[in-house]
């Protein structure tokens, strides 16, 4: 269930978090929300959810916090922790969650009946449990106790109650140390070693806990508790730890915790010293009223370092002003300028992939420093041609890299890339839309050590399955990575590694990628490291086909009988300003600019967190205060000097809804049809009132004798971002290559925003008075919305296809699809627009069998085809189908 360290949000717990009792008391859920997303937004992968209080109703609390969090993408798309002691909230909470949730927490406290009873329930609503270190005889204290209750737990889960091992956490206490007890002193190293032989006992399971208990005695010192916390994590994680619940916006890098804290932090929670307790306290007293770790303003002392250190020192904060001479220094110290790379230059960026593989640095951090070993490494470059021996290497391997056909999307791949290039690895970078013919025709032409592929969208799966299995029909035998924002590594080791056996691997982001190429380049520790890989990639596959396959909640007949019910005699909807398709063409970068998202564009470089907060962030601020100053230098000159040519066409139609489809009318008469518009609706299980929604029910029934409209847009920052990227790629400047391309995205989000408010106020005029600022538009706070195809109100990518020949905006603006329905160029936006006033996003969730036979019907394909571009929301395993494809 758990492939790397997760933390687990603690701010949405009314026992752990002031703020939080307090809007929940208040019935601010709103707020509560808005607590949830900035714990997604600082880190958090499972946020835990606790309605445990004396003055609420705990059960209809979180009822109603779960059922609005369902509406929220941004929320949703992580896991849930449902939180109590009381077994009836856990209950509530579960039967309101979409998708697998984990249960905190059961116990044996009360004894095995009751253990058991509360775990073949967690087991039949699908969730993962959490396992306290309690049992008959009161908590664990020890490392034996803990581990005894573990084991016995175990045994009870998998034998008695059906668990797979992979679906338990076990929580093994993490009590207060510093507290003044002595029996309290060794608390710290009880849960660490408890978590070792757990984890060596039962490796298939995991281990997590409440890491802010373990600082309650400091709590008012905010700047020692996060140094404890940072500390403890950094042990705990070393034994086996892989979860968290941690305020994942407050651990402080373990590196830079000043050394005389983290080393009497570290004697108290590793009990060191006999007094270990007493100089904490003292040194206490020097954080009072410090928010955390800060760092310490550059100097110049370092310029008088040895030249190895200033070359290190250089790499790391990215500082390339004297990289060049210092280079030409350590070249003459050299016996062969080769040294000089495998020597300090390597130092220092393995110190740099090792700080931001333990998220120590940020994505812009790591640029900066690419750009810096790149200029060292090309003045080194005449040199090492004229040194060059017979079997000598220009690095540790190559690499190649390619977004696959019918993909267009490569920022990620970008980044892979700029992290491999810093640590000496040659890549060789394809591109996007790439053939499997070409992937491997070059791989075999340029003696490639591994090949790794990038995709975004859904049908970029099939494709990565379709060069894996070219590789092993062609003999190929170096491994394939995968890597993308839909790939994951239960689909690479479902439906990628069995058709290649020379070794698959999914990587997560970047930061894992030179741990990951220097482990399948190594002699020593490749074979090893793809037999573990593929031993537990057989788990997820075995682990797979031995339970019972998840079904749509609803029957599609159902959830049609519980469709949103519309009062369409007491509305009349407004008629646009024209009927069919126009290009804009008053489109000013300056006023685009203006309406631009700057949130996003810090998670695409990998600094998480809302704008603006972000630029104050403890940890994140200087990093984002510094890349803000950069994108705004770029685009004032994208701006004033035009780089790009935006376009967008707008378009409105007569509509009305029949059943789940739009019908489109050539005029206001309907007539005659011109196009059907087909969606899906929502078969989850809906309570309290609540409809199963579809797009077709915000456009009036074609029998309620109400004229109605839909819109649709297609808008592009234009073509010019990829040869402006190449540009700057050419001259080493890797940081301006992806500038420019995050924030082409960025004006062509701005473009759709922009387009959006004239649609409401002007070209379709049902909101003529509406004034909003760009925090209520980035808010959405206006009447109407703007899903897309491929999204999670219509998740099917084809209906990009009518959308654009309604639109023609191939010859309109320039903007194409790809087999795959990606839009080219790539910083472009498309969608429908909807006006009814009770219009709003929502997510269709999984389908089942009935609803995607119906769908296939409905569109003229096959059933095959229609489960290959929904495969990501089926509620049921396909058969499979080798002959049916689709085309793409």
């Amino acid at each position: 269930m758990i492939g790397s360290f997760v933390n687990v949000g603690e701010r949405t717990n009314v026992t752990g978090s002031a703020r939080f009792r307090k809007l929940i008391q208040a019935e601010d859920y709103a707020g509560g929300l808005q607590v949830a997303r900035q714990q997604i937004e600082a880190g958090a992968q499972i946020i835990d959810i606790n309605m445990d209080d004396g003055l609420l109703d705990s059960e209809a609390a979180m009822k109603t916090f779960m059922n609005l969090i369902a509406a929220e993408p941004d929320i949703s798309r992580v896991p849930i922790m449902v939180d109590s002691s009381k077994w009836s909230v856990i209950e509530a909470g579960l039967k309101c969650a979409q998708g697998k949730c984990v249960v905190n927490s059961i116990s044996l406290k009360e004894g095995e009946d009751a253990f058991l009873r509360e775990a073949r329930e967690v087991r039949k609503l699908g969730a993962a449990v959490v396992v306290m270190g309690f049992d008959e005889d009161g908590q664990a204290e020890t490392a034996d106790r803990k581990v005894a209750i573990a084991k016995r737990s175990h045994a009870l889960l998998t034998g008695d109650a059906g668990f797979r091992s992979e679906d338990i956490i076990f929580d093994p206490n993490i009590f207060a140390v510093a507290t003044g007890i002595e029996a309290h002193n060794d608390y710290g190293v009880a849960f660490i070693e408890a978590t070792r032989r757990i984890r060596t006992a039962l490796p298939e399971c995991h281990v997590s806990g409440g890491v802010s208990n373990l600082s309650f005695s400091f709590r008012g010192n905010e700047a020692v508790r996060r140094a404890m916390h940072s500390v403890f994590l950094y042990h705990a994680i070393k034994a086996g730890m892989d979860m968290a619940i941690v305020n994942a916006g407050q651990i402080d890098i373990y590196d830079e915790i000043p050394k005389r804290l983290r080393e009497t932090v570290e004697d108290v929670i590793l009990n060191r010293r006999n007094d270990a307790t007493e100089r904490l306290l003292e040194l206490a007293e020097e954080y009072k009223g410090q928010g955390g770790v800060t760092k310490k303003g550059e100097d110049d002392k370092w310029r008088k370092e040895p030249v190895r250190e200033r070359l290190r020192h250089a790499l790391v904060n990215g500082l390339d002003r004297h990289v060049v001479d210092d280079t030409e220094e350590a070249r003459q110290e050299a016996d062969r300028p080769l040294e000089v790379i495998e020597g300090p230059l390597m130092d220092g960026m393995n110190t740099v992939g090792d700080l931001f593989g333990s998220g120590k640095m940020f994505l812009p951090q790591v640029v900066k420093s690419a750009r810096v070993m790149k200029l060292a490494v090309n003045h080194l470059i005449p040199f090492m041609e004229a040194d060059r021996k017979p079997g000598d290497k220009s690095g540790k391997g190559k690499v190649l890299l390619a977004t696959v056909k019918g993909d267009v999307h490569d920022i990620g791949k970008n980044i892979v890339g700029v992290v491999l290039q810093c640590n000496n690895y040659e890549v060789i970078d394809l591109g996007v839309m790439v053939p499997t013919e070409k992937i491997l025709q070059v791989a075999r032409e340029e003696d490639v050590d591994i090949i790794g592929l990038s995709g975004l969208i859904t049908p970029s799966l099939d494709r990565m399955v379709e060069v894996a299995a070219e590789m092993q029909r062609q003999g190929f035998t170096i491994p394939l990575l995968i890597g993308g924002a839909t790939t994951s590594r239960k689909h690479t080791a479902i439906k990628i590694a069995p058709e290649y056996e020379h070794g698959v691997v999914h990587v997560d982001d970047a930061s894992r990628a030179v741990a990951t190429v220097s482990k399948l380049l190594s002699p020593q520790a490749k074979e090893a490291f793809l037999t573990e890989t593929a031993d537990r990639y057989r788990a997820i596959r075995d682990g797979k086909a031995g339970t019972q396959r998840t079904q749509a909640a609803t029957p599609l007949s159902a959830a049609r009988a519980n469709r949103l019910k519309l009062d369409w005699q007491g509305y009349v909807p407004s008629s646009p300003s024209f009927i069919g398709a126009r290009t804009i063409e008053d489109l000013r970068l300056a006023e685009i600019a203006e309406h631009i998202d700057w949130t996003p564009f810090f998670h695409a470089w990998g600094v998480r967190g809302a704008y603006p907060r972000v630029l104050e962030d403890s940890e994140k601020g200087v990093v984002a205060r510094d890349l803000l100053a950069k994108a705004q230098a770029m685009l004032t000159r994208i701006v004033e000097e035009e780089w790009f040519t935006p376009r967008a066409t707008v378009g409105f139609w007569p509509a009305a809804s029949r059943g789940d489809d739009v019908v489109l009318y050539t005029d206001e008469t309907q007539a005659r049809e011109r196009a059907t518009f087909r969606f899906l609706r929502q078969q989850a299980n809906k309570s309290g009132g609540r409809p199963n929604l579809c797009l077709a029910d915000f456009v009036a029934p074609e029998d309620a004798g109400t004229p109605d409209w839909i819109g649709g847009f297609a808008v592009t920052a234009g073509p010019e971002a990829h040869r402006i990227a190449e540009r700057f790629e050419g001259k080493h400047n890797d940081f301006d290559a992806i500038m420019v391309k995050a924030l082409a995205d960025r004006l062509a989000e701005a473009l759709a925003e922009l387009m959006h408010r004239r649609v409401r106020r002007d070209l379709w005029g049902y909101a003529p008075d509406e004034d909003l600022d760009n925090d209520a538009l980035i808010a959405e706070s206006y009447r109407g919305i703007r899903p897309a195809p491929g999204y999670p109100a219509c998740p099917d990518h084809t209906e990009k296809g009518l959308l654009f020949d309604l639109l023609d905006a191939p010859k309109r603006i320039g903007l194409t699809l790809t087999e795959s329905c990606a839009m080219w160029p790539a910083a472009a936006v498309s969608g429908l627009y909807f006006s009814h006033p009770d219009s709003r996003y929502f997510g269709i969730g999984h389908i089942g069998r009935d609803q995607a036979e119906d769908y296939a019907a409905r569109k003229g394909m096959t059933l095959a085809e229609v489960e290959q571009w929904l495969s990501p929301v089926l509620a049921y395993e396909p058969e499979a189908r080798g002959a049916e494809k689709v085309a793409a």
